[in-house]
C-alpha cells in the first residue's frame, strides 16, 4: 500500500516511510491511496472469528508489503492483549468500553501496534528515532507506556500544563527510561503547533529522525477501525440499526470508524459528539469550517480548535459536503450538559462514565431523538478513575482505584517546562 499527502505536492511514499516520518514534507497528512472492501463473507462469519483474526484481515492491505504477515500476526496479537466488551444500558444505548488496557484509555491500541511497527522497522536501524507527540490528556500516556523501552525510540511528549487530569499527568511524567515530557505553557493547540512547526524545521530534520505518535501518523490512526468492527460483532444479531457515537476531539477515532465502514462494516451513521470545542458542528451547519482557539472543559482530550483529521474525513467522501453530511452528525454540549449526564447514567444504569464518555452518551439521546429505531453506540475512551476529581463531585461517591491507576500513584514526576517553540527546539538539540 502506497500512502499520499492531503497536500498533494509530495511524493507518494510507502506505510514504512509514512510511519517513519509521520507528516508528508508538505506538511499533509498521509492517506492510503486506495481502501479495498473486505468481501462480504468476513462480516457474515464474523461470529467465527477472534478479535486478532478480525484485526488482522481489517488491517492487512494498509501494512502490505512492509510488514510481513507472519510479523503482523505478532503485532496485532501483542496489540490487543486486552478485551473491549460493549455494555447494553437499555434497548436504545450501548457503550463500548475502550479502557481495559495498560493507561486505561482508547488510545492504547494505536500506541502498541504503532510502537510495535516502528520496532519492527527500527529493528536494524543504528540511527535513533525521536518520536514528538502533543497530547490533550490520553495520547501521552499510552504512547509512553506502548513505547517504553523500545529499542532505538526516544519519546518527548508535550502536554498543555494545568489541562490535563492530575492522573494523566503521572502517566506521562514517571516513567523514565527513553520517555521525556515536556510541560508547555499554553494549550493543546499551542503544543501541536509545535510539534508540526519541529517537523518541518530542517535543522532538526538535519540532525534527527523526527516521526509523531498523534493520530496523524497512519500507524496511530488505522488501528483504531478494529474496536468499531468488535462492537459490531458483539451487537449485529441483535440490533439491524448500529449507529456510534464518538466523542471527538482531534477527529482520529471517528475517521477509523469511517474508514471500517468503507472496509464493508455494515452501519449506517456516526454521531461526532463535542463539548464546546465544536468545530465540526458548526460547519455541518453551516458548511464554513472555522477552526478557533481551543477552551478549556472537563473532557479535556476533546479540547481542540483546529481537528487533524477532519481533513481524512473530508477525503473519504471525496470533498463532498452533502455525501459527508448523510454519514455524520454533530452535536455540541457544556460542561453542565456532560455532568447532568454522568449523573443521569449513575442514577438510572449505575453506570459510572468519565466525561469523554457522557459526552458520547448525549450524542446518542440527541441522535435518537430523530431516530427512535437505531441503537446507539457511545465509545467510552477512558476509564472514569482518570477523572476521578470530576466524576466523585458529580456522583457523590467515592472510587476504587484499578491495578493500572494505583501503579502510578505517588511515583515523582519528571517534566520539564517549556514555553515557545524555540524551547522545544534548544531541548531535542540539546
Amino acid at each position: 500500500m502506497n500512502y499520499y499527502s492531503l497536500n498533494h505536492k509530495a511524493p507518494n511514499t510507502s506505510f514504512k516511510d509514512a510511519v517513519i516520518k509521520g507528516l508528508a514534507p508538505d506538511k499533509g497528512l498521509y492517506f492510503p491511496e486506495s481502501i479495498t472492501p473486505l468481501p462480504k463473507a468476513f462480516f457474515e462469519n464474523i461470529d467465527n472469528l477472534s478479535h486478532s483474526e478480525i484485526a488482522f484481515e481489517a488491517i492487512k492491505q494498509f501494512v502490505s508489503p512492509d510488514i510481513p504477515e507472519t510479523v503482523l500476526k505478532t503485532i496485532v496479537e501483542e496489540t490487543l492483549s486486552f478485551d473491549f466488551p460493549v455494555v447494553e444500558l437499555n434497548k436504545n444505548i450501548s457503550t463500548l468500553e475502550l479502557f481495559h488496557g495498560p493507561t486505561m484509555a482508547f488510545k492504547d491500541v494505536g500506541a502498541r501496534f504503532m510502537a510495535r511497527c516502528l520496532g519492527y522497522f527500527n529493528q536494524n536501524n543504528d540511527r535513533e528515532v525521536t518520536v514528538l507527540v502533543a497530547t490533550s490528556g490520553d495520547t501521552g500516556g499510552a504512547v509512553a507506556n506502548g513505547f517504553l523501552g523500545v529499542k532505538g525510540v526516544n519519546v518527548v511528549i508535550l502536554y498543555p500544563s494545568g489541562k490535563v487530569s492530575d492522573i494523566q499527568e503521572m502517566q506521562l511524567t514517571t516513567l523514565g527510561q527513553n520517555i521525556k515530557a515536556l510541560e508547555v505553557d499554553g494549550t493543546f493547540d499551542d503544543c501541536q503547533a509545535m510539534v508540526k512547526t519541529a517537523f518541518l524545521d530542517e535543522n532538526l530534520t538535519g540532525k534527527m529522525q523526527l516521526t509523531s505518535a498523534n493520530s496523524i501518523n497512519v500507524a496511530r490512526w488505522l488501528p483504531q477501525l478494529f474496536y468499531f468492527i468488535f462492537a459490531y460483532k458483539q451487537l449485529h444479531n441483535k440490533y439491524e440499526d448500529i449507529v456510534f457515537s464518538v466523542p471527538s476531539g482531534n477527529f482520529g477515532n471517528i475517521c477509523a470508524g469511517m474508514m471500517a465502514q468503507q472496509l464493508g462494516l455494515p452501519v449506517n451513521h456516526f454521531v461526532a459528539a463535542n463539548n464546546v470545542n465544536n468545530v465540526v458542528t458548526r460547519y455541518l451547519i453551516s458548511q464554513l469550517y472555522e477552526p478557533k482557539p481551543s477552551v478549556q472543559t472537563v473532557s479535556n482530550a476533546m479540547d481542540v480548535g483546529a481537528p487533524s483529521n477532519f481533513i481524512r474525513i473530508q477525503e473519504i467522501y471525496k470533498n463532498n459536503f452533502e455525501a459527508l453530511k448523510e454519514n455524520i452528525s454533530s452535536y455540541s454540549f457544556t460542561d453542565s450538559q456532560t455532568k447532568e449526564a454522568m449523573l443521569d447514567m449513575y442514577n438510572n444504569y449505575g453506570y459510572v462514565a468519565d466525561p469523554h464518555g457522557a459526552v458520547g452518551y448525549l450524542g446518542c439521546k440527541s441522535y435518537l431523538k430523530e431516530h427512535p429505531n437505531a441503537h446507539c453506540v457511545f465509545l467510552e475512551t477512558a476509564h472514569s478513575t482518570k477523572f476521578l476529581d470530576v466524576v466523585e463531585d458529580v456522583i457523590k461517591e467515592k472510587q476504587t482505584l484499578p491495578e493500572q491507576i494505583k501503579s502510578v500513584m505517588g511515583k515523582e514526576k519528571v517534566a520539564v517546562k517549556i514555553s515557545t517553540y524555540e524551547d522545544l527546539k534548544k531541548f531535542l538539540l540539546a
